[in-house]
């Protein structure tokens, strides 16, 4: 029998499943819709995409690295119990270890083989939705990469290794010793963990968020009451120290304070014998930016329990 689109489209419009998953089911059933839906429900499609409506903002954030690369993912569950079952900790570490292969792109990750196994990072997700009963969602992914030198790694809040609530990448650039690079990699990893820092440097940052805090400084300044040539001088001096506050190199070291991010790495080249630069970083944190359903746990017990 023809599979036609207004056929998949009802499929999808009744369970919610992806087209091409709901074009297999009816393929498989011979067109008939109710049996598709049955098949769907069998491969635990159905019940996934049920739950696809649910706000998931806990979950893990993941890390994976080979020396030279190193990718970062956030997979978001409902609860944060789910995060430390085993299973869910045995997908972000598969996936993670993915993201490798696609240079964290997210949309690229889901079609990606996950490790071991003959299956898709996105069929492994759907899968779990499915067998531990929430929903899940691969938020996004990142990667750094270098020709020499490391991508050092950080988690923060580690509940196993390579995963927690926070994750960095460091990207260092140098022919010196890998392996002292990417301890000292790690240093500011953990820094950048602890700053979250808006740039790399000066020159990066967004040219909207300066524009906004300079406008906001140039306010603060004429209400002093000052000449323009002298409020132009405050301006570039809380721009300076803004800077200072928001881009990685400008920012004092966390492990070593009188020294910035930039000099402590010029004196790391120094004891290393050979060139470093910081060339990128990323940092993710759980669930930053998705906004959580606020809940009544009395309510929701009292719902449950039939009061």
């Amino acid at each position: 029998m023809s599979i036609t689109a207004a056929m998949v489209k009802e499929l999808r419009e009744k369970t919610g499943v992806g087209m091409m998953d709901c074009k297999a089911a009816l393929a498989e059933n011979n067109g008939d819709m109710d049996a598709a839906v049955d098949w769907l429900r069998t491969k635990g499609l159905a019940k996934a995409a049920k739950k696809a409506g649910r706000v998931a903002a806990e979950g893990l954030v993941g890390v994976a690295s080979d020396g030279t690369r190193a990718a970062v993912v956030e997979l978001n569950s409902e609860t944060d119990f789910v995060a430390r079952n085993d299973a869910f900790q045995a997908l972000i570490a598969g996936t993670s270890q993915a993201a490798l292969s696609v240079n964290g792109d997210v949309e690229a990750l889901a079609d990606a083989p996950f490790p071991g196994r003959d299956k898709t990072v996105g069929d492994e997700i759907k899968e779990a939705i499915a067998t531990i009963g929430e929903n899940m969602s691969l938020r996004r992914a990142a990667a750094l990469s270098v020709e020499n030198g490391a991508v050092a790694t950080y988690v923060h809040g580690a509940i196993a290794d390579g995963m927690g609530k926070i994750g960095v990448l460091v990207a260092l650039e140098s022919t010196g010793d890998a392996e002292q690079v990417n301890a000292f990699g790690r240093k500011i990893a953990m820094h950048v963990a602890a700053t979250n820092p808006l740039s790399l440097d000066v020159a990066s940052l967004d040219a909207d968020v300066v524009e906004r805090e300079r406008q906001i400084f140039s306010e603060q300044a004429r209400e002093s009451g000052k000449p323009e040539n002298i409020i132009e001088k405050m301006v570039e001096g809380r721009l300076r120290k803004f800077y200072e506050e928001v881009t990685l190199e400008k920012q004092a070291f966390v492990i070593d304070p009188d020294k910035t991010i930039e000099q402590a790495i010029e004196a790391f080249a120094k004891d290393l014998g050979s060139p470093v630069k910081l060339t990128g970083f990323v940092r993710f944190a759980l669930g930053e930016g998705i906004e959580k359903e606020e809940t009544d746990f009395a309510a929701e017990v009292a719902a449950a329990a039939g009061s």
